[in-house]
């Protein structure tokens, strides 16, 4: 048997194809295309113009110029779907409302680092975070990097993306009069459940919109969040509170178990309630409000109420204990404790006995006021 030559690729003919294909490397990266016939001697001489290619550098012919972003998009979204992402709704959304406007129509090799940061310009002019525009250029280069890995590669060049600075500390949170008036703003019973559960546990959106019956034990007072259906795949159990407890009777009411708990009065699931949001923050008088910011008030709730750091994480799903860094969270009542140990030492400190002769020679105390700095 004649070794084939390093350096030289081969053809082969996939499984249950009569079409030849190439492979080859650039760059130690392995390389594989149609040869686009199914001839054995054209697709070898197509293999020999490509390593000469290779050999001077003029390798035109490799880029798959006709690839377009929309594609591109196509397998990013399977590629959620496939895996289970409970972030789908998410990604779907950044693509159709942001990504897709501006991107949709072009191909992927006209998609440059100067048009990315046109891009950003166009999204910080619109009041876009950098952390949502930095979420959206994630989305757009994790369709690139599929693209490249994919047999044969759609794309061969990936164009460098910006990485905007974030603030770490996160604002935003409901105080309970502001509360009470959300709630009244929107009577629908199944926005009231949505936004007392998220007041009270911290859930993500996703992880409520995607409750089913089953998941809402009346009898025992329990919430169960399955494994695999929340952000970090663990799941998660909570008991209800009266409250809950109420809410959720009537939104289970002639429910079978696996119906969707959030469902609008003519039996529609809720999927996207952001036209009932905006009307009820708007009416409620806070008009930037997030329902991440329930997120956020829950933890904070719970710090207040005393609850240990950990069984707050438990909760609400956070994984470390920097969320009481992020969103600026601090105890009242350790800042308190804190200050009156602070008053107590400095009252002792006021209080500092010494010693001083008297003509006798004798000693006795003398009080005497030390400075506190």
């Amino acid at each position: 048997m004649i070794r084939r030559q390093r350096g030289t690729g081969r053809i082969f003919l996939p499984k249950g194809s009569s079409v030849w294909w190439l492979q080859y490397y650039q760059n130690g990266v392995k390389r594989r295309e149609s040869a686009e016939s199914s001839n054995r001697k054209e697709a070898l001489e197509k293999l020999k113009l490509r390593i000469a290619e290779l050999t001077t550098g003029s390798v035109t012919g490799l880029t798959p110029k006709k690839t377009r972003i929309s594609e591109l998009a196509e397998d990013f979204i399977r590629d959620y779907k496939i895996n289970g992402r409970t972030s789908l709704d998410d990604a779907e959304t950044r693509w159709r409302l942001h990504l897709e406007p501006f991107f949709g129509r072009m191909k992927a090799s006209q998609v440059t680092s100067v048009l990315l940061n046109k891009y950003v310009d166009m999204r910080q002019q619109a009041g876009a975070a950098n952390g949502t525009i930095n979420r959206e250029l994630a989305a757009l280069k994790r369709m690139f990097n599929l693209g490249h890995q994919a047999t044969p590669p759609r794309v061969f060049f990936i164009p460098h993306f910006p990485k905007l600075t974030e603030s770490n500390a996160r604002q935003g949170f409901l105080e309970d009069a502001q509360y009470q008036r959300l709630l009244e703003s929107c009577p629908e019973m199944w926005f009231q459940a949505l936004v007392e559960a998220g007041c009270t546990y911290g859930w993500r959106i996703g992880e409520l919109l995607k409750l089913k019956v089953n998941q809402v034990d009346l009898e025992n007072r329990v919430i169960r969040l399955h494994p695999g259906t929340t952000k970090n795949k663990e799941g998660r159990e909570v008991t209800m509170t009266q409250t809950i407890h109420d809410l959720f009777e009537l939104c289970i009411e002639g429910k079978s178990p696996e119906d969707y708990l959030y469902t609008r009065p003519n039996g529609m699931r809720v999927r996207d309630f952001r036209d009932a949001w905006d009307k009820a923050r708007i009416a409620a008088g806070v008009p930037g409000l997030l329902f991440h910011d329930l997120r956020r008030t829950a933890a904070r709730n719970f710090r207040r109420a005393g609850i240990a750091e950990g069984v707050i994480m438990k909760i609400g799903g956070w994984k470390t204990r920097s969320v009481f860094e992020r969103y600026a969270i601090v105890s009242h009542t350790d800042i308190e404790d804190a200050l009156q140990k602070l008053e107590q030492r400095k009252k002792l400190s006021k209080q500092k006995p010494t010693t001083v002769q008297n003509v006798h020679g004798n000693t006795k105390p003398r009080l005497i006021l030390v400075s506190s700095r």
